[in-house]
C-alpha cells in the first residue's frame, strides 16, 4: 500500500471507530408522535443507510414509495404495539438482517435472509464426525478425522481467538492431508477475529477488498474506497489444501471471512452462498427512544463487487436428505473427498 492509500485507510477507519465508539447518532427531531417517530426514521435510513442505491438495482427498492405507502398507515392515535409493527415492516423492505430497530416490545429482525434457504447444517450430525474427543478452545471447536483430515468448527467471530491457541492448533495438524474451516451457522462477530483466522492461510500480504463511508445525505454520498489488505500473521501459517464450509447464515463478519479466504490460492469455498451483510452496522434514536440499527459503512471484495447479498462458493453444495438420514453431512464429505484426492 503506497503513502496515500495508508493514509486514506487510516482516515477512513479513524472515521468508523469514532463513529462505533459513540454508538448512537442522534437525530434531532422536534415532537414524540407517531408521524415524527415514523418521519425521523425514514429520514434516518434516507440519509444515512449505504445501500439505497444498490438495492434499488437489485430488486427495485423506492425509499420514496416506501415512505409514501407507510405514511398512510401512521394514525395520531395508533398505539405504540401499532406502530412498532408497522416500522418494523418498514425496515424490513431493505432486505439487511443488520437492520433491527428495537423497542420495549422487542427487536424486528429481517430472517428471509436465511429462512428462505435450505438449513445445509446440523449439529447432531456434526458430533457424528467430532467424536468424543474432539479440543475447543479460543472460540474453536477442532478434531483430526478419521481420514487425516483436519476439522475446525467456528461458530462465532463475537469472541476472541488467541494466537497461542492457533499456533497449538495448526501444529496439531501438521500432518494431516488437509484442513476443513466449518464457519456454517456462524453470525459473525468482530472483524478483527475473523480476519486473524483468515491471516493463518496466507504468506503474503493480500487485497482481500474495498470498503467506504458515507460523506452526506445523498443516496450516491460515498468516499473513495480504500482498499483492504490482509497481512500474513507472524505465528504458524496453514501451508496445504484447504476448505472453507459456508452456508446462508454465515453473515456479517463471518461474510468478510469467507470474502477474505477466497482470495486465497489454496483455499477453497464449498456450500452455500453466504448470508451476506457487508455493511458495518451503525446505531441511531429516534424521539421515543426507540434505536434503529443500520448498514452505514459499504465493503466490497477485491473486484469491486458488492457482497452485501452473500458471497458464491466455488463448489455449491446441498445436504441430501439421503445422507441426512445415514447422519452424515454431505458437504463435509466432499470437502474430506477433495482434500484428499488434492493433497
Amino acid at each position: 500500500m503506497n503513502h496515500n492509500s495508508n493514509t486514506l485507510f487510516v482516515i477512513l477507519i479513524s472515521v468508523i471507530l469514532s463513529a462505533v465508539s459513540s454508538s448512537c447518532i442522534r437525530e434531532d427531531v422536534s415532537g414524540n408522535t407517531p408521524q415524527a417517530n415514523f418521519e425521523s426514521l425514514w429520514r434516518i435510513i434516507d440519509e444515512q443507510y449505504c445501500f439505497l442505491d444498490y438495492k434499488n438495482d437489485v430488486y427495485g427498492l423506492d425509499w420514496d414509495e416506501v415512505y409514501s405507502r407507510y405514511s398512510k398507515r401512521i394514525t395520531s392515535d395508533m398505539s405504540d404495539y401499532n406502530l412498532f409493527e408497522v416500522l418494523s415492516e418498514m425496515v424490513n423492505e431493505l432486505r439487511d438482517g443488520h437492520v433491527n430497530l428495537s423497542s420495549g416490545y422487542g427487536t424486528s429482525q429481517y430472517r428471509e435472509w436465511f429462512d428462505a434457504y435450505p438449513r445445509n447444517f446440523s449439529d447432531s450430525i456434526q458430533s457424528n464426525y467430532l467424536g468424543k474427543d474432539y479440543v475447543i478452545t479460543s472460540g474453536l471447536t477442532y478434531q483430526i478425522l478419521e481420514n487425516n483430515i483436519g476439522y475446525v468448527y467456528c461458530s462465532s467471530f463475537s469472541n476472541g481467538i488467541g494466537d497461542g491457541n492457533l499456533d497449538y492448533m495448526l501444529k496439531e495438524m501438521e500432518l494431516c492431508d488437509g484442513i476443513i474451516i466449518d464457519v456454517r451457522n456462524n453470525g459473525g462477530g468482530n472483524l478483527t477475529t475473523a480476519q486473524k483466522l483468515a491471516s493463518r492461510f496466507t504468506n503474503e500480504k493480500v487485497l482481500v477488498g474495498y470498503m467506504s463511508h458515507k460523506t452526506g445525505p445523498g443516496h450516491s454520498d460515498f468516499s473513495t474506497p480504500a482498499p483492504v489488505y490482509l497481512e500474513p500473521s507472524n505465528g504458524i501459517r496453514w501451508q496445504r489444501k484447504a476448505v472453507v464450509l459456508a452456508n446462508r447464515r454465515s453473515y456479517s463478519s463471518t461474510n468478510d471471512f469467507v470474502n477474505c479466504m477466497k482470495n486465497m490460492p489454496l483455499v477453497t469455498i464449498m456450500g452455500d452462498t453466504t448470508g451476506g451483510g457487508s455493511g458495518l452496522p451503525f446505531t441511531s434514536e429516534i424521539p421515543n427512544g426507540w434505536s434503529i440499527r443500520f448498514s452505514a459503512a459499504p465493503m466490497y471484495d477485491a473486484d469491486m463487487n458488492q457482497i452485501e447479498f452473500g458471497i458464491t462458493p466455488d463448489l455449491h453444495i446441498d445436504m441430501s436428505e439421503e445422507d441426512i438420514l445415514r447422519g452424515k453431512d454431505t458437504i463435509i464429505e466432499t470437502a474430506c473427498d477433495f482434500l484428499k484426492k488434492n493433497r
